[in-house]
């Protein structure tokens, strides 16, 4: 963006509400906030060097809800082109040397006519495209420059920049990660603790199409998922890939010879699709489950990675950001609609109260459904797959778990539903 916008945003010490992260979930909720009430002073200040965002070459689940809010926030036009649908889903459970991988459970990709339950989305896409709709909406967006402190009083706050700046906000939402500065400055406390797991990703070139089919596979290390994407200009099929390690093991993999890499790759991912290649180098993220015990506190509100960090075996880390965009959204909107003090606590214990046990549960699950099945213990892979053989017999449950998958059970924000605040 502009730097005299940037300029304007440092000078101006009043603003309703900052928000420090400019990932997706960052931006998503100044977009939010702003579409629906254009008189809020809203800014983003993100630690992170300008265009940084374009070096990142991996792909994002964006479950049907998110879709529809970023259909209501006006970029998912502009992202849709690019897109990957999901049009079905099959879960495997197997050791890594079995020559055949039996399926136990398949999920059709709709939850409508014509709207997949989730679509693969590249991050730069995603990014850029809630980016200049910041810029269009006058959303003063800050790079290159870290929250360093904040100070309470007076009906807001007084955060203080890394470049000497100071900005007044009546509200800061922190959207910063899931190693938040900000949260531990607000003395918010964490439930935390290792896997001993690192997410492998990078993007795979095949011969053969895909046709949407996305697939998890059970390994005793891990899940290993391969997600579909777009293909390339060129036309070369694509696939993302995200797999499982343990830490060790995912480290050796991603630092040593190219060659072993593709060979235990082509060992997970099979020979289905014909000869596969990685069409990037591979990185690792080390797993765990980080939840924070409070989700507000004074003039502060918790918002994507810094509230719950999950493990990836379902896919929601970033559509769990996006229900609490909307759910803070609307908890913001609507009390400054009937002039409430939008920083004041009552106001944020309502988004606290929406969004907390959802994502705790989302939480306890992801850590049961890992611990499940990431071992080969035999009692376990039996009970799994019965346990997998039933939902697959039982129409009514797959559609529970396809609408939960897809962003829309529970109470629903009205942005999730594509509806407008």
């Amino acid at each position: 963006m502009a730097s005299k916008r940037e300029s304007e945003a440092s000078q101006n010490t009043r603003l309703d509400v900052l928000i420090a992260g400019a990932g997706y979930v960052g931006l998503a909720a100044a977009v939010s906030l702003k579409q629906a009430r254009p008189a809020l002073r809203v800014a983003i200040v993100d630690a992170a060097p300008a265009g940084v965002w374009q070096k990142d070459g991996r792909a994002s689940a964006i479950a049907a809800a998110a879709s529809r809010m970023l259909d209501q926030l006006g970029v998912w036009a502009e992202i849709a082109p690019g897109a990957q649908a999901i049009t079905e889903m099959i879960v495997t459970d197997s050791r890594t040397a079995d020559p055949v991988r039996p399926v136990f459970l398949t999920f059709d990709g709709e939850i409508a006519p014509g709207e997949p339950f989730a679509h693969m989305v590249a991050n730069r896409d995603l990014n850029g495209a809630l980016r200049r709709q910041a810029d269009k909406l006058g959303i003063d967006l800050i790079e290159g420059v870290a929250v360093q402190s904040f100070d309470a009083g007076g009906g807001g706050l007084t955060v203080h920049l890394a470049d000497g700046a100071a900005l007044r906000a009546r509200l800061l939402v922190a959207a910063d990660g899931v190693n938040s500065k900000l949260r531990d400055m607000a003395g918010i406390k964490t439930v935390k603790w290792e896997y001993g797991q690192s997410g492998i990703v990078c993007t795979v070139a095949h011969e053969r199409p895909h046709n949407g089919r996305a697939e998890e596979h059970f390994l005793p290390a891990g899940p290993f998922a391969t997600l579909p994407l777009k293909p390339d200009k060129d036309g070369t099929n694509r696939s993302s890939i995200v797999w499982t390690e343990r830490t060790d093991d995912a480290r050796k993999l991603v630092e040593g010879d190219d060659l072993v890499f593709e060979m235990e790759l082509e060992q997970r991912f099979g020979l289905k699709l014909g000869e596969i290649r990685a069409v990037d180098k591979p990185r690792a993220w080390p797993l765990g489950l980080t939840l924070a015990r409070d989700f507000v506190a004074p003039r502060i509100a918790l918002a994507g990675d810094a509230a719950h960090g999950i493990h990836p075996i379902a896919g929601q880390g970033l559509n769990l950001g996006f229900k609490d965009v909307a759910a803070l959204a609307e908890v913001i909107v609507e009390a400054d609609r009937l002039g409430q003090d939008i920083g004041a606590l009552d106001v944020l214990e309502r988004y606290q109260q929406w969004r907390r046990f959802d994502t705790m549960q989302m939480g306890v699950t992801t850590d049961v459904l890992n611990r499940l099945f990431s071992n080969d213990i035999a009692p376990l892979r039996a009970v799994r797959d019965i346990g997998l053989g039933i939902v697959e017999r039982m129409p009514r449950l797959k559609e529970f778990f396809i609408r939960q998958a897809s962003g829309l059970g529970g109470d629903t924000p009205r942005l999730l539903k594509g509806e407008a605040i």
